[in-house]
């Protein structure tokens, strides 16, 4: 005989607070929203005659999101443990918060001139690039996004992004603020849609959750 539980759990549905972003391996906290779209290209063909079209040719496909965190204490750039231990290799006549202008890296752009790349000393790569901390999140190299819920019913969902590459950034601030935005927009490579991760198990005479069963 079914229970009421096993009736309401039916069908699954999840809101905002049951759901948790994971990005580079760490719960973001701050992670106020995550929105993503899908376009891809397709045009008509038309040919001489017939006003409708034949067929439709299939071009190519773009994946477009934003996420939105909220500015606590700190910028998630700093706060995000996955990012903070993240690297990328820097060219250091860039002006960046923490680095020197290296005179090497005049030579550098030198030694390309003339245009014969046996000539090129790659001693000089150690000293003009160097691995550091991102300054901006554009700089982030590429990292996977899961997004994870799971209701009070016990029942649970997950879906990825893969590949974001973080584009623009932006934050604003007034009086009549409550809390603070920083807006970022990606583009990635694929995103798995949501599937059906499982669920805890319900015994019949209690009524309890029991052991975490996965969808087969």
């Amino acid at each position: 005989m079914a229970t009421a539980l096993d009736l309401q759990r039916t069908y699954s549905s999840y809101a905002g607070v049951d759901i948790k972003v994971v990005m580079a391996g760490t719960v973001v906290g701050e992670m106020q929203a995550i929105s993503y779209a899908i376009q891809r290209e397709k045009a008509p063909i038309y040919v001489m005659g017939k006003v409708d079209p034949i067929s439709f040719s299939r071009g190519k496909r773009g994946i477009a999101g934003t996420m939105i965190s909220l500015l606590l204490d700190n910028h998630l750039l700093h706060t995000h443990e996955g990012w903070k231990a993240s690297q990328f290799v820097a060219d250091k006549g860039e002006v960046m918060t923490g680095m020197k202008i290296d005179a090497k890296a005049d030579a550098f752009a030198n030694s390309f001139e003339g245009g014969d790349a046996s000539a090129l000393n790659t001693d000089i790569f150690g000293g003009s690039h160097s691995p550091q901390s991102p300054q901006y999140v554009d700089q982030i190299l590429p990292f996977d996004v899961t997004i994870v819920a799971a209701n009070e019913y016990g029942q649970a969902s997950a879906m990825r992004i893969y590949g974001c590459e973080i584009l623009n950034e932006g934050s604003g601030f007034s009086i009549d603020d409550i809390v603070i935005e920083n807006q970022m927009t990606y583009v990635c490579r694929t995103v798995m849609p949501w599937k059906k991760m499982g669920e805890w198990a319900v015994d019949a005479t209690n009524g309890k959750l029991s052991a975490f069963k996965a969808a087969t």
